[in-house]
Formats: C-alpha cells, structure tokens, sequence
C-alpha cells in the first residue's frame, strides 16, 4: 500500500524483480487461502479472522522497528486516523468479507481475475479526486477496454453458451466485482493520507478493521466449536502471508523500486489465481474467463503504459 512517502527514482534491480514476483505469488495464492478457509468457517469468520492475527503481526512489526502507531493528539494526527479508519474498512475488513462471501458460489480464479480491475477503477476516482491526476485520452480507452473484459467476464457464460445464469451466482460474480472497487477506494484513501510510516499505517487500519469486525461477527456468527486442518491452513496463510507479510514485502518495495514498479504486480496476480485455481483445487477453466483476463490486461497495461507516457508533467 502506497503511502505518501517520497521515494528516488531508479532502475529496480533483480531483487526488486525478485521481491515483486513473490509478492504477486503471495496475493495470488490469496484467493486459494479463501477457499480453504471456507472448509468450516462463515465468511465474515475468514476476514476477522485474517484480519485480527495480522493485525497482531503487523502491531508488533511497527512497535520493533520503532514506528509504533501513529498518534492522537493533534489534528493531523487524528486525521491519519480517519484514513486508517478508511483504509481498514475499504482495503480489507469490506473487501475481504465480500471476496469469502462471493467465493462460496464462484471459483478462486473468476475471484482472482476481478483484482486486475482495481488500478482501472483507480482511474476515475484519481481524476476527481487526485490534483495532477487527469483522465487522458489513452486512460480512457485502457478503462474502456477493461470494462468489457469485466462484462465479459461476468456475462460470458451467457454469451458464448446461450445459458441463462443463476441469480444468485451472478450476486456473487457482482460481490467479487464489488470487492475491486472497495481496493480502488481504499488506494485514493491510502495517497491521500499525509504523510507517515507506511507499517504504522497498515497496522492501525487493521487495528481498525478488526476493531469494526469483532463485535458485528459476534452477533453474527456462533464460534466456531471446531476448525477443520484445512480451514485452519487457510486462515493462517491468510493472515501471516496476503494480509502480514505482503505489507511488510510492499513496503520495501515501495522504498526501494517506487510506487510506479509495485503496480506491476496486478498483472501477476489474477495468473497465479488461475494456476492454483486449476492446478490445486481442480477448478473449470471456461475458455471466455482466459479472453476476459487478456481484455482486462491489455486495457491495464493501455492506462498503466501508453497513459503516463501521453500525460503531461505536473
């Protein structure tokens, strides 16, 4: 998650390659985590649950590397809150919840494929609300190509097959979708923060997120009197791997290669979702999910590419 922090310019190296493909190993493994997890536990169960061990971790890792939590006491202070409060919300206790709900009716890749769509969905939200981030004519047409790999990607079965689709499967194909846009909300909440330790503030919007989560899964959800193997597996790879480690890896990321370099890691992550979909949980593979993620990807690389180099400096 990017943070507001100002980071040289240079040519990243083979670690930060490196450290970006295991990155985009990390969350790609993510949606397999969910599906595991989904063994014997509620959705809201799997993002609490994830959410409240990072959160842990994470505390823990900023108060060891001196950050702590960001303070209360003046204004600016308390207004990082608010975008902690914000981030928590819209980067993971939301988006989490609706990904475990969805994933109940659809594959771990159609969920995957949905996370190409966040840096398109950055776009319009950027325009309005970042200065200097304006809407050119390249990002536009990279937004609009993406958009029909996303109607593609949802109504493709329909398409291509002439079958009609459950209602409810469609609520969850729209829920993942609905996911992307919380991680894109999340993004121009994160940039608009001021400026501070990103650790710090990934910690406390987990602090946050588990705060808002832990009393609404309690009236919510019985606990759990067992947890499978499986179930256990997967929260854990949840919380200490998509949700901990990939924080911290970020975050070296950010401070060694740029914000601009750790975009690259959309394009991996939908890929791995697919593999392990495929190759662990032996999930169907419809030929328009493959046409979809390449539509989706081209318009990404169109807005990513093509439009910062049309775009004029600030």
């Amino acid at each position: 998650m990017a943070m507001s922090e100002a980071t040289p310019r240079r040519r990243p190296t083979l670690l930060d390659w490196g450290l970006l493909a295991l990155l985009g190993l990390i969350w790609g493994g993510a949606f397999l985590g969910v599906e595991l997890s989904l063994d014997s536990l509620a959705p809201l169960q799997v993002s609490t649950a994830r959410i409240v061990l990072a959160a842990l971790l994470l505390i823990a890792v900023a108060f060891l590397a001196g950050d702590g939590l960001p303070g209360f006491a003046t204004p600016l202070q308390r207004r990082i809150w608010l975008h902690c409060l914000g981030m928590g919300l819209f980067t993971n206790a939301i988006p989490f919840t609706l990904l475990a709900w969805g994933q109940q009716l659809v594959t771990s890749g159609f969920a995957g494929i949905t996370m190409a769509v966040v840096p398109l969905l950055v776009l319009p939200l950027s325009h309005f609300l970042i200065p200097g981030e304006r809407m050119t004519m390249a990002r536009l047409a990279g937004f609009g190509i993406g958009f029909a790999g996303v109607v593609l990607l949802i109504g493709g079965g329909r398409i291509f097959t002439g079958m009609s689709t459950d209602p409810v499967i469609m609520m969850a194909q729209l829920a993942c979708v609905l996911a992307s846009c919380c991680y894109a909300t999340g993004a121009i909440i994160t940039r608009l923060c001021p400026p501070v330790s990103t650790t710090s503030f990934a910690a406390a919007g987990l602090l946050c997120a588990s705060i808002v989560l832990i009393p609404i899964t309690l009236m919510t959800d019985d606990i759990p009197v067992s947890i499978s193997p499986l179930a256990l597996a997967g929260t854990l790879y949840l919380a200490l791997l998509p949700t901990g480690l990939a924080t911290i890896l970020l975050t070296v990321i950010i401070k060694r290669a740029g914000p601009p370099f750790l975009s690259l890691v959309n394009y991996q992550v939908p890929v791995w979702a697919v593999i392990f979909g495929v190759a662990i949980l032996g999930e169907a593979l419809p030929g328009h999910f493959i046409t979809a993620l390449a539509v989706i990807l081209a318009g990404l690389a169109i807005s990513q590419f093509l439009g910062r180099k049309t775009s004029s400096p600030d």
